[in-house]
């Protein structure tokens, strides 16, 4: 079966959870919104039983949906949260949180790491290609032709000193030492980014790429923020399917 006939006339609800925002919209099979995005603010503090009602009532107004797609800013497996650094660790460790989904809103459920859902949304699937996020944190994704390779939190790795790279260019970095001296280290991550992967692309996406004004170094691009959502509809592409399989609950199987 191919991704096309796996999709056909399916619409997704995409969720974008976040440390600032938690996002909404509804997909086509092709990825295009039927829906204009709705975001609220993230609470804080942020327990999973508040983040679940409030994606609850985000989506409320929205029309049918076959299933859902949750990007998450964390470690997930097998549809439960392992950490979430901007949400808190300690609360949300082993929250289910597809399965809860899928019960409160009865429709299947997958998840994945919210910069590997920003960039099935902004690859173009050739050779080796690296999704950092600029945002509350720094999220991190790898893909070799178009495929997610296994996630690793980049983000609590030591970036420059005794910083790890959320610390040293999130947004409180930002807040912190203004944007011209946190402009400074962007290119730094850049460089130590392609000394350690050996990207073919580097794809930026998150809120604060924006700022983002320097000349890039050539195959590094800047790319929608828009796509942590959009590309919510491949997490069901029938290529994917294995990533899924060994999901505990039935919020990870094909509807």
């Amino acid at each position: 079966m191919n991704d096309a006939t796996h999709s056909a006339g399916k619409l997704t609800l995409a969720f974008d959870i976040g440390g600032t925002h938690l996002k909404a919209s509804v997909l086509a099979s092709d990825g295009q919104m039927t829906q204009p995005e709705r975001r609220v603010d993230t609470p804080h503090p942020a327990p999973p039983a508040k983040v679940v009602e409030a994606l609850v009532e985000l989506v409320q107004p929205f029309g049918a949906f076959d299933r859902i797609s949750i990007g998450f800013p964390g470690v997930v497996r097998r549809g439960v949260v392992l950490t979430a650094p901007n949400l808190g660790n300690d609360a949300w460790h082993g929250f289910a949180l597809t399965a809860e989904l899928s019960h409160r809103l009865g429709k299947p459920a997958r998840m994945l790491n919210d910069a590997t859902v920003q960039g099935l949304g902004a690859i173009a699937g050739r050779g080796l290609e690296c999704v950092i996020t600029l945002g509350t944190g720094f999220g991190f994704a790898l893909f070799e032709d178009g495929r997610p390779a296994p996630h690793l939190e980049l983000s609590q790795h030591p970036a420059h000193k005794d910083k790890t790279y959320d610390q040293w260019v999130g947004d409180a970095a930002l807040i912190a030492i203004g944007r011209k001296r946190w402009l400074k280290r962007v290119p730094k991550v850049i460089a130590q980014l392609a000394t350690l992967v050996n990207y073919d692309t580097l794809e930026i996406g998150g809120g604060n790429a924006r700022h983002i004004k320097f000349e890039l170094p050539p195959h590094v691009r800047i790319v929608p923020n828009e796509a942590g959502i959009t590309g919510g509809v491949r997490l069901w592409d029938a290529a994917l399917d294995p990533l899924f399989a060994d999901d505990e609950t039935v919020a990870g199987r094909r509807s």
